[in-house]
């Protein structure tokens, strides 16, 4: 084996501290680049990062056959326009059943959220998920905060038409918890804000990532800004997190829960990661709903 010596081998760390440096410089160039280019460009920018909307579904959606299609039409305040949103329903035979609006995070439509959203109908709830516009079946356009927060406020009415006599929850995986803290903090009328691999915001997030040094947070856009809204939620929060994560760090979900003000529970499932927490939790899921909500989950 060939082994460095002298002084190239001294050098080599200098070298690859160089490298680094000049990584970070192009990181940096690039951002003052394309904040130069304009707020509209760095704006458009930052919500295909964030959302990558998409119509296609994760596995090809087939846990979502047998659910009842459903439609959100409403008139957009943000742009004017008529929108159809497209929604998965899982209605309870018990009109009074805890209802659940379903947010769900980016790259993938609603369908691909099937799974999640039948357990949470297995542990009592009526289940309505929807896409944002730009996604699946709903309405075209390049998503942003201020319009998935329409999305889902007109989502969350529509739920108040069906079976008005039950109670209302919120509960969002990912991106979808950030627009659903906002949602809980905006409302009076939730019983309750359930968020899974959630963040803080997206500064926050840009924060874990090779380069979060960078001092990037005055261009972002698209800020999501959870914990600066989650103490606004005045009802019970349950905030959930894989403890492997690697792409929505745990220490993120911690931070938002120590923001949020109580009753609140946080609930660390050991062994999940961003996308099976759910899953592997769902006894965690029905013991906190019952001792924070009060709600029957029986198991069936």
């Amino acid at each position: 084996m060939k082994r460095d010596t002298g002084d190239a081998a001294l050098h080599r760390p200098r070298a690859r501290g160089k490298a680094r440096h000049l990584w970070g410089a192009a990181a940096a160039v690039l951002a003052f680049v394309l904040l130069m280019g304009g707020c509209a460009t760095l704006d458009e920018h930052q919500r295909r990062w964030i959302f990558q909307p998409s119509d296609r579904s994760w596995g090809g959606g087939a846990a979502a056959e047998g659910m009842q299609e459903v439609w959100v039409p409403f008139e957009s305040a943000a742009t004017g326009q008529a929108v159809r949103l497209n929604g998965l329903w899982l209605p309870q035979d018990d009109p009074k059943a805890p209802r659940l609006l379903y947010l769900h995070g980016a790259r993938w439509d609603v369908r691909s959220s099937a799974g999640r959203m039948r357990r949470m109908h297995e542990l009592g709830f009526a289940v309505l998920g929807i896409d944002y516009r730009g996604f699946g079946r709903s309405s075209e356009g390049l998503p942003s905060e201020e319009l998935a927060q329409e999305d889902a406020r007109a989502a969350w009415d529509w739920l108040a038409q069906q079976q008005p006599l039950a109670p209302r929850y919120l509960f969002g995986h990912s991106l979808g918890g950030a627009i659903a803290v906002q949602l809980a903090a905006d409302v009076n009328d939730e019983a309750g804000l359930i968020v899974e691999g959630t963040f803080t915001s997206i500064r926050d997030v840009v924060g874990t990532f090779k380069w979060g040094w960078l001092p990037l947070g005055p261009l972002i856009t698209q800020r999501f800004d959870a914990a600066a809204q989650i103490a606004r939620v005045g009802t019970p929060v349950l905030v959930v997190h894989g403890s492997e994560d690697r792409l929505i760090r745990p220490t993120l979900g911690q931070a938002l829960y120590d923001k949020a003000a109580q009753p609140k529970r946080f609930v660390l499932v050991e062994g999940g990661s961003h996308h099976n927490t759910n899953s592997l939790g769902q006894n965690d899921y029905r013991q906190a709903l019952a001792d924070l909500f009060g709600l029957p989950t029986q198991r069936r």
